[in-house]
Formats: structure tokens, sequence, C-alpha cells
């Protein structure tokens, strides 16, 4: 039986993509997750988190791992598709791809998961024996404990190759952050601007702000 869990990693900040993984294995395979201590990704050290990433792609029958940029997740808010379900469409993907028996999914929606594996079922190509969509299951069940750690390793990749790029310190890419907040108010139109999700509710502050001042300059 082959056992999947799915987890996500950059709900939150305004900078950077969100990044959605699936890691696949034989049931016969899931007590070396054991062995390993493979646990969700934020109760692993960053050094181990990396050293983990290498070994869970040894061990997975198969995994998926899908980056969704800003500029994505802005034009699909566009369409109405809220971030819960842009990552079931994206967990559908995964599924579809991986074809496996069980699913364990960390799901956005509590307490009713429910909701979220309705999200995946109404956009799969395939349908697994089971789709267990279950807030906290990174916690619950090392198949989702694997699929958050190759998630947050990729995710913090693509932060650095983004910091490489820009040259210049955003923070931790969270709202709340002082210098995350000072970069997006001075880039949110500039050349960086592809970074910054602008569905986000401060960006949308700062087009407010922008269309009062502009016709206050007019009247």
């Amino acid at each position: 039986m082959k056992i999947c869990g799915i987890d996500e990693a950059g709900r939150g900040p305004v900078i950077g993509p969100l990044v959605i993984a699936g890691a696949c294995f034989d049931e016969k395979d899931l007590p070396e997750l054991v062995r390993l201590n493979v646990r969700d990704s934020k109760l692993v050290p960053e050094k181990k988190r990396k050293e983990l990433f290498n070994e869970i792609i040894k061990l997975a029958h198969s995994y998926k791992i899908i980056i969704v940029p800003a500029d994505e997740i802005d034009s699909t808010n566009a369409k109405g598709i809220n971030l819960n379900h842009l990552e079931a469409i994206k967990a559908a993907e995964i599924i579809s791809e991986l074809k496996p028996d069980v699913v364990y999914v960390d799901s956005p929606t509590s307490p009713d998961a429910k909701t979220f594996a309705k999200y995946i079922r109404d956009h799969l190509d395939f349908l697994p024996k089971d789709i267990h969509a279950e807030h906290k299951a990174d916690v619950n069940h090392r198949e989702a404990s694997a699929a958050s750690i190759l998630a947050k390793v990729t995710r913090d990749a693509e932060i650095e190759k983004i910091k490489k790029e820009v040259k210049l310190d955003f923070g931790s890419g969270y709202s709340a952050d002082p210098i995350t907040k000072k970069f997006v108010e001075e880039h949110w139109e500039n050349t960086l601007a592809k970074y910054i999700r602008h569905s986000w509710g401060n960006i949308k502050k700062l087009k407010h702000l922008k269309a009062q001042q502009k016709l206050n300059f007019q009247n």
C-alpha cells in the first residue's frame, strides 16, 4: 500500500511563494520515518531539516513539490479562488500524479477539515481509497511530517534566491515584521513587486492610501 502525506509552507507571509509538497511511501518503509525522527518541520532545526530532506527523498516511493509564486497567488485570488481552495487544487494535482492509496493532508480549515477534503476531491483525476484531511496532520502523521519538511526546505531555498536577487533584507516576510513592512512599502510598485503578494491586506491598504492621495491632489 502506498501512503502519502501532503503539507505546505509559506501560507502567511506577504513575500515569496507558497510551497506544497507530497511524499509517498510504501507502507513497509514507514517505520524508517520513525527511526529518522521525522517530525513537523517547525519542530526540527534548520540544519537537521536539510539532512532529513535528502533522507526523505531517498526513502520515498515518489514525491512532488509545487512552488506557487506570489503572482499566481494574486491571480487566482482575483478569480475568487482563496488560499484554501488554491492549496486544495495543488494537493489534488499532487494526488493525481502520485496516485497513492491513502492520503494524510494537513488541513488549513479547523475544526471542520471535511470541507478541505471536499475541496480536494472536487479537483481530483484519481481517487484514492481514503483521504484524511486533518488539522495538525503534520504533527500527528509521519507521512505529513515528511511532506512538511520537503515544503519548508524548498521554500527556505526559494527565499534565499530572492534575497540574493534583491540584495536587500526583507526580514521574516510576515506583515507584522517591521523590516518586512518597510520593504513592502518601499518596493510594492517597482521591479521587486513580483515577489510581493498584492492580494494581502497590507498591500490593499497601500493601494487605497495612494488612490486617496491622488484623489485629494486632483481636488
